[in-house]
């Protein structure tokens, strides 16, 4: 690693451990249950992509002080973990990250709250931008849940097919990588081809990045994960459920496939589930889409000056796809 790649990593590690230290600060409320649940998720850990793709895009575009970007990065964080609270309530996970979920601690009511007070955080941290940047943060929250319902939808109607998937993810999980890059891009440049060239390259990282995640929801390591495995394909959703044929269900959430599957006498009959995917096939085909769209955004990067942040987002690829957590 040469000296200048020494110095991209040492402020993109410097700028992260800013943002932690913002994130905190902003949910320091006067009432204990919203302060404590709060940094309860926060300080859970977390691979904290969302922002590293606002600072690097910001230092790939120009900008100097990581100062100018930090609200922001911290924002697009703020954004997800709010959405990870609702989540857990949704799916009725107990743990997140090697820990308890906030709702499996504080009750369903409070953790609900949380997740309401994270959202309106963003809201503060985003004030100060103005409407350029408020309206393209907009977009994606918005983005971010009409994916969220269509997926709900779709996995109860037995509806998800390639294309209604590759919907889902665009909008649940790419839309806020993509803002993350172009609302630290913007505060770089106005040259728009580079804004739109970072926001290209961090929307097909949210997609790869998505297909791993449901890729390790099959063979990944629950121990080292730090939450259960197998729960999107128990109900009929994820990338390899399309690819094995295991959407369709009885209205229930669940696939009659994975049912039957389950219905069968096992030790442990969820593992016999993952174990007879592994086998189909299904998760070659999965690696194969997430490593096209992980070129696709290291294409995107040809059109990106060279620098030590750029060479940052090219690695950033790498770690994505190869990522066991």
């Amino acid at each position: 690693m040469n000296e200048t790649k020494l110095m991209s990593t040492d402020v993109i590690e410097q700028g992260l451990d800013a943002v932690e230290e913002y994130l905190l600060s902003v949910v320091n409320s006067d009432v204990e249950v919203l302060r404590d649940a709060s940094a309860h998720i926060l300080t859970s850990g977390g691979k904290r992509i969302r922002p590293q793709m606002s600072l690097l895009a910001y230092l790939a575009a120009g900008g100097q002080d990581l100062d100018e970007v930090l609200p922001i990065a911290s924002a697009v964080e703020m954004v997800h973990t709010a959405t990870l609270v609702h989540d857990d309530i949704n799916d009725h996970s107990l743990t997140r990250r090697g820990k308890a979920t906030v709702h499996s601690v504080w009750g369903r009511t409070f953790a609900l709250l949380t997740g309401d007070y994270l959202f309106t955080k963003v809201y503060e941290l985003m004030a100060p931008y103005g409407p350029e940047y408020n309206i393209v943060m907009a977009n994606a929250c918005s983005r971010l849940v009409e994916g969220e319902t269509l997926q709900a939808a779709a996995a109860k109607a037995g509806t998800i097919d390639r294309e209604t998937y590759k919907r889902i993810i665009s909008l649940k999980t790419a839309s806020l990588f993509e803002a993350s890059a172009r609302m630290g891009a913007q505060l770089a440049t106005d040259d728009a081809d580079l804004i739109d060239n970072l926001a290209t390259y961090a929307y097909n990282l949210g997609l790869t990045f998505q297909i791993v995640d449901d890729i390790l929801d099959i063979v990944g390591d629950p121990d080292e994960m730090g939450k259960p495995v197998g729960t999107d394909m128990l109900q009929g959703r994820g990338v390899l459920a399309v690819n094995n044929g295991l959407s369709q269900n009885d209205g229930d959430g669940t696939s009659p496939a994975i049912t039957n599957t389950l219905s069968q006498e096992s030790v442990d009959p969820i593992m016999q589930m993952m174990s007879s995917l592994r086998e189909s096939g299904a998760v070659e085909i999965a690696r194969m889409q997430a490593e096209e769209m992980g070129r696709r955004a290291k294409a995107t990067l040809e059109n990106v000056p060279p620098s030590a942040a750029r060479t940052e987002l090219e690695d950033l690829v790498d770690t994505v796809l190869t990522r066991q957590k």
